[in-house]
């Protein structure tokens, strides 16, 4: 399912580009050929973090009982009907999330943390926070 955020992320990319914001996808691991997998969803870089200490140091996890909320079938439905399918290798259970960080003293400007398997950032939410880095950085220079 995270391939599915990847490509509508990724789908920003001209966005991202005229406002010379850099998209980037910090993954956990990378066994056998996942990144490589990964790569045609997604248009960034592509950076792993071996240590996981993008993940904070309290790793947010749904078990397996996570496999028995309706939303996560929904979700699994929804980017199956979609012709995404993930993979079943390594840890599965770590849940992710989008940030746009802005830039200099700017910090977070948009925080997304997934809530159960699937879980995705609505992509306008993703354009508003963008079109801040520009405005302060436009309002910063003047």
């Amino acid at each position: 399912m995270c391939r599915e955020e990847a490509s509508e992320l990724s789908s920003l990319k001209p966005q991202l580009e005229e406002l010379g914001v850099p998209l980037v996808a910090v993954v956990k691991e990378n066994l056998g050929s996942e990144i490589q997998d990964f790569r045609p969803h997604f248009a960034g870089d592509i950076y792993i973090d071996e240590e996981k200490r993008f993940y904070g140091p309290l790793q947010r996890r749904m078990g397996g009982l996570g496999f028995i909320r309706i939303g996560v079938w929904q979700n699994f439905i929804r980017a199956w009907k979609s012709g995404y399918q993930g993979n079943m290798n390594g840890e599965g259970f770590i849940l992710g999330g989008v940030y746009v960080i802005g830039a200099g003293e700017q910090g977070i400007l948009l925080e997304h943390q997934e809530k159960q398997f699937g879980d995705k950032v609505d992509t306008a939410d993703v354009l508003k926070a963008i079109q801040k880095i520009k405005t302060n950085l436009a309002l910063k220079y003047l």
